[in-house]
């Protein structure tokens, strides 16, 4: 878009009462931004749900003043500008009715033909959150996939993380302006994210700093990603206004399972049980749902489940083979000192459970 199409549609944006959901009906009625500021007040009164209140600010020349200077801090900071009815802007977020007349972006995104996920959570993951999250991208690694979160602490710091130690590109979706970084704390990984993706925002650099802003900014994290993935939660949280939101534009949604006794668990559990999102308990699961598809010169990795639970007769089975690296069901049964039968089906459960697999030769091994 040219300067002064960014300039009239930054002063619409800057318009208090105005969201995006209003300022595209203006502008397909009007043609433009500029269109919509230099039309007569009771023509624009005539279009369905614009009213008074709307209005009542619309000609306040101090909008475009302030666009002028926020022009200025984009132009100093080389901050790449997408207008929602352009083809630079992400295709998915055009999709959705309350995505932002105009994204700000700095890096090296690309978005152009790609898997994208969203990965978010409960800031205080646990350890076993964490383990999840990093096997899950390490797992996803051959569909070459974009990682999209929020950049806060906890589960989005572990996505982003993962994604940069995996190579994968990352972006990173902020609540505030691009002239500032929270939590202060992960201004260190800003160069990588960069390097390996980038930032997006809609808020300006004189945007006040709202608690608010996370929640408006969770519809773009959703609207970016075919699918968005919740790793742990608690009953409340944002992650879960993210899943919800997913859920109105038509995207899949995943949730990791929990014990029923852990706080971190009781959103993922009750996502799954009001079938809200599928269940997530191997890598795998994503690419089955969402089919998609390597290509030829790349194989998928032999996924185990994460955190499966083995018996006792499976914990002995499954240490001897982990030592012998492979080996004959009955050189198991004589060293483990188990019957035969119960080797074999121990073996079978385990072989279901995705923790070792059958070689020839009756031989097994641990995956």
């Amino acid at each position: 878009m040219t300067e002064n199409d960014l300039l009239y549609t930054l002063a619409l944006q800057h318009i208090p009462n105005i969201g995006d959901i209003i300022a595209k009906r203006l502008i397909n009625h009007c043609g433009s931004a500029e269109g919509v500021l230099k039309e007569k007040k009771q023509n624009l009164a005539k279009i369905g749900g614009i009213g008074s209140v709307i209005l009542r600010d619309l000609y306040n020349t101090e909008h475009l003043k302030e666009a002028e200077k926020e022009i200025e801090f984009i132009k100093s900071n080389n901050i790449k500008v997408s207008y929602f009815e352009e083809n630079d802007y992400p295709n998915k977020l055009k999709h959705c009715i309350d995505a932002p007349i105009l994204l700000f972006q700095v890096g090296n995104i690309n978005l152009k033909q790609q898997h994208i996920i969203s990965i978010v959570g409960t800031r205080k993951i646990t350890t076993i959150g964490i383990a999840f999250c990093e096997a899950l991208v390490e797992n996803l690694t051959p569909y070459n996939p974009v990682i999209i979160s929020g950049f806060a602490y906890g589960t989005d710091i572990t996505a982003h993380k993962a994604a940069i130690k995996n190579n994968l590109q990352t972006i990173a979706c902020l609540a505030h302006g691009l002239n500032t970084i929270y939590p202060h704390v992960h201004k260190k990984y800003m160069l990588d994210v960069e390097k390996n993706g980038g930032f997006f925002t809609d808020f300006w650099s004189t945007d006040n700093f709202d608690r608010n802003n996370f929640l408006k900014r969770n519809r773009i994290i959703a609207g970016l990603s075919e699918a968005t993935i919740v790793i742990e939660s608690a009953e409340k949280g944002g992650s879960l206004v993210t899943a919800d939101i997913a859920n109105s534009y038509d995207r899949e949604v995943f949730a990791v399972p929990g014990r029923i006794t852990d706080a971190q668990s009781v959103g993922c559990n009750n996502l799954i049980k009001h079938q809200k999102a599928h269940m997530l308990t191997t890598p795998l699961d994503v690419p089955y749902i969402l089919n998609w598809k390597l290509e030829n010169d790349k194989k998928p990795l032999v996924q185990k489940q994460l955190f499966v639970e083995l018996d006792t007769t499976e914990k002995t089975i499954y240490n001897y083979l982990k030592e012998t690296e492979k080996q004959e069901l009955d050189v198991i049964a004589i060293n483990c000192n188990l019957p035969i039968f119960k080797v074999s089906s121990s073996l079978l459960n385990m072989e279901l459970k995705g923790v070792i697999r059958p070689l020839p030769g009756k031989l097994f091994e641990v995956i």
